[in-house]
């Protein structure tokens, strides 16, 4: 079948809508009708460079939609399923899965070349093999994906909203709740308060923090975050150093996660300023490339105090365990998913959706497809 769908054909360039011809779902696989994409600023990593992968791609990997077919030998989901998009796929029998690390699966070993696990391409442009980013590629309104990242929700569930779960609500909460291991009474500072930021913001009132401490430049995003549960927000990682050392009575923030949209030494700095003693330094922030924003530490602080650096993938959740869960949260009002879309955009608006992110007018923005 034909499709449309937002291509990049190389670094640096612009998305491209085309054509694209889907390919018949395999064994394991499964054709699904995108609904709605979140703009995830992974994406815009994606447009500056794709290290380890290849061009052109079709963008796209926080997605919604339903189930249109399936391969041979699929069981988890059936034609008319509703489904959220999992960026990393879980096998549910390799080490890391089986271990309870399923966002490391090693399924996802080629999803910088949106290879799916089979060794199948998804799309073809111009008679070429193409990938989907994060072997989904939710910008194109119908995708081939494995069945390792197709998460069946309820049908009831607004699909709009649901999208979200994909990317942004996880990484955010579990940045917060487990790689951050937030507990009752802590301080807890969120530096960078976009689509990931403010859902580090509501996991860690989820956990019980005492202290949550919002930092970003952009008044609109500080102001948005105190309305999720940031009992304080400020414009920089120096004055939120200073807030969560008065807040702790001395001793620093019990857990710092990093959220910007791009991480920099300076970012890095700042945020270490704010851990402390014992405090755990979670790291959810990416570079555009891996030798960019390198992560500096002082050895003897980190000795002396016993901080601990984290790394959070995924907010180290599980897509099968935690996204169905965060949209029973949301269910029950204990979860804000709907205030957390900002403006929604059709196909061909993708751009402008990207250039309102970059000048910190959205929170999220959604591709609303059809």
């Amino acid at each position: 079948m034909w499709t449309r769908g937002a291509v990049l054909r190389g670094a640096g360039t612009e998305y491209e809508i085309v054509d694209l011809e889907v390919v018949d779902p395999g064994p394991g696989e499964v054709l699904v009708e995108m609904a709605y994409a979140g703009l995830c600023h992974s994406d815009e990593h994606l447009r500056h460079a794709n290290p380890g992968g290849r061009y052109p791609i079709v963008g796209g990997h926080e997605g919604s939609g339903v189930v249109l077919a399936t391969g041979p030998g699929v069981t988890g989901v059936a034609p008319g399923d509703h489904v959220v998009t999992s960026f990393l796929p879980a096998c549910g029998h390799c080490r890391y899965c089986a271990s309870g690390r399923s966002n490391l699966c090693d399924a996802g070993a080629t999803i910088a070349l949106g290879q799916l696990p089979t060794g199948t391409y998804p799309f073809r442009l111009d008679g070429e093999p193409l990938g989907g980013f994060c072997m989904v590629g939710a910008f194109a309104r119908h995708a081939v994906l494995s069945e390792y990242s197709c998460v069946r929700i309820d049908p009831h569930l607004p699909l709009d909203t649901a999208a979200l779960t994909a990317c942004s609500v996880p990484t955010g909460w579990g940045s917060a709740v487990y790689a951050g291991g937030t507990r009752p009474g802590d301080v807890v500072v969120v530096v960078g308060l976009g689509g990931v930021g403010v859902n580090a913001v509501q996991g860690a009132r989820h956990a019980g923090a005492a202290f949550i401490v919002g930092v970003d430049p952009v008044p609109m995003k500080r102001e948005f975050a105190g309305s999720l549960g940031a009992t304080h927000t400020v414009a920089d990682a120096r004055e939120a150093a200073q807030l969560a050392r008065e807040l702790s009575r001395g001793t620093g923030a019990d857990v710092v996660v990093v959220t910007v949209g791009t991480m920099s030494d300076e970012v890095m700095a700042g945020a270490s300023a704010c851990v402390g003693k014992g405090g755990t330094l979670v790291l959810t922030a990416l570079a555009d490339r891996p030798r960019e924003g390198i992560v500096a530490l002082s050895g003897q602080v980190t000795t002396v105090f016993e901080h601990r650096v984290q790394g959070a993938l995924f907010g180290s959740c599980n897509p099968f365990r935690d996204i169905p869960a965060l949209l029973r949260l949301a269910e029950q009002g204990r979860l804000e998913l709907d205030a957390l879309v900002t403006r929604r955009y059709a196909l061909d608006e993708l751009g402008q959706g990207y250039r309102d992110q970059a000048a910190g007018e959205t929170v999220r923005g959604l591709l609303v497809h059809g």
